[in-house]
């Protein structure tokens, strides 16, 4: 089973950056796609994005295109997340998940 440690998180102002990080290890990682969902205090867990093995297709929740990418690099067993033209309605824990593994989460809070 694969194992998922997200990394990245932190305060930031309406209008900033972040890059979250999912760091896997237990198994080949380019052989599955990562996705990345959120949660925020009293709402359900929502998708965000998600891209595929390779890398060569990502999908994006409509509240974040244009705003977020997602990419990996595989020779680091590593996948990312680049939030920019953050909002305050992004605050949430953000997880990244494969097909049966969720990582713990990494908190974002956007606030002046």
């Amino acid at each position: 089973q694969v194992q998922l440690v997200e990394s990245g998180g932190g305060l930031v102002q309406p209008g900033g950056s972040l890059r979250l990080s999912c760091a896997a290890s237990g198994s080949t990682f380019s052989n599955y796609a990562i996705a990345w969902f959120r949660q925020a205090p009293g709402k359900e867990r929502e998708f965000v994005a998600n891209i595929n093995g390779s890398g060569g297709r990502t999908i994006y929740a409509d509240s974040v295109k244009g705003r977020f990418t997602v990419s990996r690099d595989n020779a680091k067993n590593t996948a990312y997340l680049q939030m920019n033209g953050l909002k305050p309605d992004d605050t949430a824990v953000y997880y990244c998940k494969t097909a049966d593994s969720w990582g713990q989460g990494t908190q974002v809070t956007v606030s002046s």
